[in-house]
């Protein structure tokens, strides 16, 4: 565990006889950018509350940045960044304000204070804006002055909640290309929940949960292999009857997503039109494309990520900014 920026030993989490994580086994490297996808109640949102130091485990082992979450939490909250999904700035403060009282709670030294705070308004494009109210700001703004509040004290990890949640494609593509020039250039380790598929794809890897468990890890293209070969989406006039006979007359079992049928075939283009002929009701749609990691997440599942209201991670919310964690 040691070398891992992250990293669990069969970790449990128990509510009475609810066993809400069961004994999962994770491991971040130091610079990576981490995914962490799954259904609303797949446990996410406790997971992350242990390594966050929210919540102690039942059983097994977590560390961050080296430190273990229950034996050292000061030193764990000291080296961790959380950006929350809702927001969390003070309104009536200016950007800087809201940056010297954070810096204020996690002792960056006042001789180094205004250079940080400077650095980090540059590197997200606000330093023009450091003495505007908040509450002044668009959205994207905002949630590039909280991934500048977040980095300001050095973490070692950034924790991110749904970071572009809500927000328009232009400025998702923006805040996205601030991430992946933080990492390069202070080697920061991201750890990071979405409900975008797109974004997902960024991540160097990604681990699927569901039911307590991790289904899945691996890189983008590694999960999408699972799902193997092309996929096929149809609409028929009779869908009950077409998918009886997608069983009885291809051997295949379609997934329904949508009201639409879905199946994995390794050659699409030559299955459609055999599956067009000898289907009884008449096709009225059909897509062909290659697996996507909404695929993944449908197959391993049951569930099309946009049918979850995806991770809102409501123990992280309750932190605040209040615990201030200290380093030493």
């Amino acid at each position: 565990m040691a070398d891992a920026a992250i990293a669990t030993e069969q970790l449990v989490k128990r509510y009475g006889e609810i066993e809400a994580v069961r004994g999962i086994d994770l491991s971040v490297m130091p610079g990576e950018i981490f995914g962490f996808l799954g259904p609303n109640g797949a446990g996410k949102s406790t997971t992350i509350s242990m390594l966050c130091t929210l919540l102690r485990p039942t059983s097994g082992r977590a560390a961050v940045a080296s430190f273990d979450v229950v034996r050292d939490p000061g030193a764990v909250r000291a080296r961790i960044g959380l950006v929350f999904q809702d927001p969390s700035l003070d309104e009536q403060l200016t950007a800087r304000e809201n940056l010297d009282f954070h810096a204020f709670l996690y002792d960056v030294p006042r001789a180094t204070r205004i250079a940080r705070i400077n650095e980090v308004l540059e590197m997200v494009e606000l330093a023009d804006r450091a003495t505007s109210k908040v509450l002044t700001f668009s959205g994207g703004m905002k949630r590039r002055l909280e991934i500048a509040r977040g980095i300001l004290h050095s973490p070692e990890v950034l924790f991110l909640d749904e970071p572009t949640r809500g927000l328009d494609p232009q400025t998702r593509s923006h805040i996205w290309d601030y991430l992946r020039a933080l990492r390069r250039r202070e080697g920061i380790t991201i750890f990071m929940t979405t409900h975008y598929m797109d974004e997902a794809e960024f991540c160097d890897r990604i681990a699927i949960m569901d039911m307590g468990r991790i289904v899945a890890l691996g890189t983008p293209d590694e999960l999408k292999a699972r799902v193997g070969g092309d996929v096929i989406t149809i609409a028929t006039t009779d869908n009950p009857a077409s998918a009886a006979e997608l069983g009885s007359k291809f051997g295949l079992t379609p997934a329904v997503d949508d009201g639409m049928l879905r199946i994995e075939v390794s050659d699409g283009a030559a299955f459609i039109p055999r599956l067009v002929r000898d289907l009884s009701a008449q096709v009225t749609s059909v897509t062909l494309r290659r697996p996507s990691l909404d695929d993944v997440f449908l197959k391993l599942t049951g569930r099309a990520i946009r049918e979850e209201q995806a991770g809102a991670l409501d123990r992280m919310r309750m932190m605040g900014a209040r615990w201030g964690g200290r380093r030493h």
